[in-house]
C-alpha cells in the first residue's frame, strides 16, 4: 500500500477547495473521500430564489489562484453562458448557480472518491491509518472537513420528526407538512428563507406562520465595507493571536457579519406581510416574535404548545402550532471515526479541536504528522472560518504548511483598517510605549 501525503476527510466546498488548490502541485499525493455517492451541497435547503450571501469571486480557488481552471468564471465558460450571466445582472448569485459550480468541479477534478464512508482513523506512531467500508489510506496528514450536524435543542429531541425537523432537511420534509400554523424557530437567514417560502403561499393548507427568535429584532446581514475587514486575511492572522477571552468577546460583538439575514429577504418578508394585512393579497398570515427563547414544546393532540420565555419582559408566553422548522444552526462535534484519536487531541472552547493559525488541530503527535480541520475553529480563528469568504486562502495555507513552501504567495498589502499597532500602513512602522 503506497503511502498518500495527504487524506482528505469528506468532500464539502472546503475539502473541495483543498483539492482545486492541490491540482498541479505535483509533489503532493492525496486523496479524499465521501460517503455521499456524488457531491451535493445543501440540497435540502435550496428553495427557489435563494441567494448567496457573499461573492461569487470567494470561490474554491480565486482569491490566491484565480488563473486555476477551477474557478467560478471557468466555469460559466465551459457551459457557454458567461454573457447571460452578465446581462443578468444578479444583485447576488442564486445559490443553485454557484451549487452547480460546486458539483461541477467535483464532477471534473481528479482525486476524489465517492461512495468512500470513513470508519476510523488510528495512528501507530509514524502513519494515519484510515479505514473505509471497501479500501484503507495509509498518509502522513489528514484533512478532515466533514461539515457540522444540524444542532437540535433537548426539547425538540423527543417530537415526532413528521412535525419537526431542521432546516437542513426543508425541502424533504415541507411537502409533507400537515397542518395551519407552522412555527420556524430561529432568526438567522435560514429561518428567513424558510419564513419567506412559507408566507408565499407555497404549501397548502398552511394559513399562519409564526418566527420565534432569541435575537432582539430579525436583522440584517451586516456586510458594509469595514465590516467586511473582519473576512480579510489581515485580520484573520490579527484575531488568531489574540487571548481566548479577548476572540469570546468579539465574537459575540461580531454575530451579525456572518450570522444575519440577507436585507433582501426580510424586505421580501415585510412585503409579504403588508400585502397579506393591507391589500388582501396572499392568504397566510404571520406573527414575528422576536425576544422569544423557546424552552419547552408540548404535544396537545395533534398540535404543540410552545413555551418560550419573551426577553423583554421575562414573561412565559405560549404559542400553539401544528409543525415546527428548526433553523438553530449546528454544532462543533468530532466525528465518530476520530475516537480513536480523542484522547490525544487537545480540546479548544468548541468542545472538538483547538486550531492553530494554520488550522492544524493541536496534538500530542509527531509535529510533522498534521491533522488540518475545516469548518471547525470559528472560536479559535475568528467569524471567517465557517464563511465560504476566505476558503481558497486556508486551502491555500494548509497547502503551504503542508508541503513546507510557499507553493501560494499569501504575502498581502497592509490592512485597510489598523487593527494593532503596525498591522495598518504607518509610515515606518508603528512604536508601541508604555507609560509609566
Amino acid at each position: 500500500m503506497d503511502k498518500l501525503d495527504l487524506v482528505g476527510i469528506g468532500i464539502g466546498p472546503f475539502n473541495l477547495s483543498l483539492a482545486a488548490q492541490l491540482d498541479g502541485v505535483t509533489d503532493v499525493s492525496s486523496i479524499f473521500l465521501e460517503q455521499r455517492s456524488e457531491f451535493a451541497w445543501h440540497p435540502d435547503m435550496m428553495l427557489p430564489g435563494v441567494e448567496l450571501q457573499t461573492s461569487f469571486l470567494k470561490d474554491l480557488v480565486t482569491l490566491t489562484n484565480p488563473t486555476s481552471k477551477w474557478s467560478f468564471l471557468s466555469y460559466m465558460v465551459a457551459q457557454k453562458r458567461m454573457l447571460d450571466f452578465m446581462n443578468a445582472d444578479f444583485a447576488a448569485v442564486p445559490r443553485r448557480e454557484f451549487a452547480a459550480y460546486l458539483k461541477w468541479v467535483a464532477d471534473h477534478l481528479d482525486g476524489l472518491a465517492f461512495d468512500s464512508s470513513v470508519r476510523e482513523v488510528t495512528f501507530d506512531g509514524q502513519d494515519f491509518k484510515v479505514r473505509t467500508d471497501h479500501a484503507s489510506y495509509v498518509a502522513n496528514n489528514l484533512a478532515i472537513g466533514v461539515g457540522k450536524p444540524a444542532f437540535v435543542p433537548a426539547w425538540a429531541r423527543q417530537l415526532p420528526k413528521h412535525k419537526c425537523f431542521h432546516t437542513s432537511q426543508a425541502k424533504s420534509n415541507l411537502p409533507k407538512l400537515r397542518g395551519k400554523r407552522i412555527a420556524v424557530i430561529g432568526g438567522g437567514q435560514s429561518g428567513a428563507e424558510l419564513v419567506e417560502y412559507l408566507l408565499g403561499g407555497n404549501i397548502k393548507d398552511v394559513e399562519e406562520v409564526l418566527w420565534l427568535s432569541r435575537r432582539d429584532n430579525f436583522e440584517p446581514l451586516d456586510d458594509t465595507p469595514f465590516v467586511n475587514e473582519y473576512f480579510t486575511p489581515g485580520y484573520a492572522d490579527v484575531f488568531a493571536g489574540l487571548p481566548d477571552a479577548c476572540k469570546q468577546d468579539l465574537m459575540s460583538r461580531q454575530k451579525l457579519a456572518s450570522d444575519g439575514a440577507s436585507l433582501s429577504t426580510l424586505k421580501s418578508i415585510y412585503q409579504l406581510l403588508y400585502r397579506q394585512r393591507y391589500l388582501q393579497e396572499g392568504n397566510v398570515a404571520g406573527r414575528l416574535l422576536p425576544q422569544r427563547e423557546v424552552f419547552q414544546v408540548q404535544q396537545d393532540g395533534e398540535a404543540m404548545r410552545i413555551a418560550a420565555r419573551n426577553g423583554l419582559n421575562q414573561d412565559v408566553e405560549f404559542f400553539d402550532a401544528d409543525a415546527l422548522i428548526l433553523a438553530t444552526g449546528y454544532e462543533t462535534t468530532l466525528p465518530e471515526f476520530m475516537a480513536p484519536l480523542r484522547s490525544r487531541l487537545e480540546v479548544g472552547a468548541s468542545g472538538a479541536y483547538r486550531l492553530d493559525a494554520d488550522f492544524r488541530a493541536q496534538w500530542d503527535g509527531p509535529s510533522d504528522r498534521n491533522i488540518f480541520v475545516q469548518n471547525a475553529g470559528r472560536i479559535d480563528l475568528g467569524i471567517f472560518e465557517p464563511q465560504l469568504s476566505l476558503m481558497a486562502w486556508r486551502s491555500a495555507k494548509i497547502v503551504n504548511a503542508l508541503t513546507g513552501k510557499n507553493v501560494f504567495n499569501l504575502d498581502q498589502n497592509p490592512p485597510i483598517v489598523d487593527w494593532v499597532a503596525g498591522s495598518g500602513d504607518l509610515a515606518g512602522g508603528a512604536v508601541v510605549q508604555a507609560w509609566g
